[in-house]
């Protein structure tokens, strides 16, 4: 695993309200993008999503992922990374979702009914910085 630069770690801090454009595989082999709310452990990059979504569907099945994080202020600062989901949980996935909303709208997160949360444990394996 290639270590994230030190002078990039502003982009994981939850102060720095960055997304991340989260690249999956369809069953058919084409890529799949969605933008996502994200924080990290130090070790992962962590996203959350809905059981049953595409990206938690493409995950499951094909772990290889690529993301970048691209920096709010200075949209040419960025990070990509290719890797793989490391850890799924639905283990506090409703309070992982909720510090998600705190971080990226100032409000709590408002679950809907017959919704399961699932937290993805993404661990890089090969990281450009730009």
């Amino acid at each position: 695993m290639k270590p994230i630069p030190t002078d990039f770690h502003d982009l994981l801090k939850d102060e720095t309200k960055a997304y991340l454009f989260l690249a999956t595989i369809m069953p058919d082999g084409s890529p799949q993008l969605t933008p996502v709310w994200f924080n990290a452990d130090g070790k992962h990059i962590l996203i959350n999503t809905a059981r049953g979504r595409v990206k938690d569907r493409n995950m499951r099945a094909r772990p290889r992922v690529a993301l970048v994080i691209q920096d709010p202020k200075t949209p040419y600062r960025y990070l990509q990374i290719r890797g793989r989901v490391d850890e799924n949980t639905e283990q506090g996935g409703d309070e992982h979702i909720n510090a998600l909303s705190l971080k990226y709208d100032g409000k709590p997160w408002k679950k809907p009914a017959n919704q399961t949360r699932v937290i993805y444990k993404i661990l890089p394996e090969h990281v450009d910085a730009h």
